[in-house]
């Protein structure tokens, strides 16, 4: 991939986390925007828009770094553990997805019920499984674990400073931001390595 593929990826990840992030905003900040809809207020509501666009791309970014960190760490593990490194990742993906139901469960002290957290994992590791096996129907059936790996393990280690702030707002902005900028970059990549290679 040339700078120039590699400048188009990065701003267009940028662009689609702004995007998310905004998106998401006017669901979990609803009250936000209506306090300045009555009576209307033009400059809140463009601060507004300009701040949850803002952190979009501030997510976009740690997004961006998580997917290149997981590319060094794929070939890392591949380095490694060799033909155990899929096993390994099927592992550190079921500690993962354990990890998101029991440790948040215990910081609410059992005020949240479990089960939230369960539905939670479930659906990260679902919506990563259907994201994970349109990557294998495009390149190769060797890619649906790695690619699981990335929509889980990565995506849950970037969502970390999400997870610790308190309410659930701007954990549902950061997860919403990181899904769409990972499943951009994971299924975009092979697409820009073919078409160098047509050309």
């Amino acid at each position: 991939m040339n700078s120039r593929k590699l400048v188009h990826f990065f701003f267009t990840t940028l662009f689609l986390g702004g995007l998310a992030g905004l998106i998401t905003s006017f669901f979990v900040k609803a009250g936000e925007y209506s306090k300045n809809l009555n009576p209307f207020d033009l400059g809140e509501l463009f601060g507004l828009v300009v701040f949850f666009i803002g952190m979009g791309f501030v997510f976009s970014v740690v997004s961006q770094t998580g997917f290149f960190a997981y590319l060094f760490i794929n070939r890392f593990g591949l380095g490694m553990f060799r033909s155990f490194w899929p096993t390994v990742q099927v592992l550190l993906i079921a500690f993962v997805l354990f990890d998101l139901v029991y440790f948040p469960y215990k910081a609410t002290d059992g005020n949240i019920a479990m089960y939230w957290f369960i539905l939670m994992s479930l659906g990260i590791l679902a919506y990563g499984w259907i994201v994970a096996k349109i990557k294998a129907k495009e390149t190769n059936q060797t890619a649906f674990i790695p690619a699981l790996f990335l929509m889980v393990v990565m995506t849950s280690i970037e969502w970390v400073p999400g997870l610790r702030t308190e309410g659930t707002d701007y954990a549902w902005l950061m997860i919403v931001t990181l899904l769409v900028c990972n499943t951009y970059q994971l299924l975009a990549l092979h697409r820009l390595n073919n078409k160098e290679l047509k050309k």
